[in-house]
């Protein structure tokens, strides 16, 4: 049993160094991880930019209408590098599984095989996952996903190419501004509160 352990683990680094060495995808249809998004503002709906839940130093915008494509999500950083793509989302216009299939083994012949299947046991959400190194040291991930049926996911096919150094640079970045805002605030000389109430009742919860 451990001998099998042994040799999965062995495997498993195979399949993520032969990932890592291969080159790694900075992009997907017209857009480039680590590009400002102003180079793109034909592609994409400014109007629309939201920062991104529990990611708030990320903020997303949506796609025009680009052909081959049905809809997208572009993220980028806001902070140590503003402007520049962390992540591409886009679906596809073609929602049938063959295509699915034909992309997935055009994507496996150009980068190998996936190094995780993040998808369900039921093959409800067929969903494979690349990991990358570029040549500056920046950490990509690729996801290729086919949904047939899974209502909190967009029903199709779509990929997301990921560049998360650089979203970690930005939110290490958010954060210690963040910690600065809330030092000077704390540092602030503030007049003292003096509620109406009077002796214990002050203190005692009521």
């Amino acid at each position: 049993m451990k001998k099998k352990i042994v040799l999965w683990n062995l495997f498993a680094l195979f399949l993520l160094s032969t990932a890592c060495l291969a080159d790694a995808p900075h992009t997907v249809g017209p857009f480039v991880l680590d590009r400002n998004i102003a180079d793109f503002k034909d592609y994409v709906i400014m109007e629309t930019a939201l920062p991104i839940r529990h990611m708030e130093n990320i903020e997303e915008v949506e796609t025009k209408p680009i052909k081959g494509f049905k809809s997208g999500l572009i993220a980028y950083a806001t902070c140590t590098a503003p402007g520049h793509i962390v992540r591409i989302k886009l679906k596809y216009l073609d929602s049938n599984k063959k295509f699915y299939e034909e992309l997935l083994k055009r994507i496996k012949k150009r980068f190998g095989d996936p190094i995780e299947y993040r998808g369900d046991p039921f093959h409800i959400v067929l969903e494979w996952k690349w990991s990358f190194v570029d040549k500056d040291n920046n950490r990509i991930s690729l996801s290729l996903q086919h949904n047939t049926g899974d209502e909190t996911e967009k029903r199709g096919n779509s990929i997301k190419l990921t560049m998360w150094s650089l979203i970690d640079r930005d939110r290490l970045c958010y954060k210690e501004k963040e910690l600065d805002q809330r030092e000077r605030l704390r540092q602030r000389k503030w007049e003292m509160m003096v509620p109406e109430l009077k002796g214990w009742d002050r203190f005692v919860p009521r």
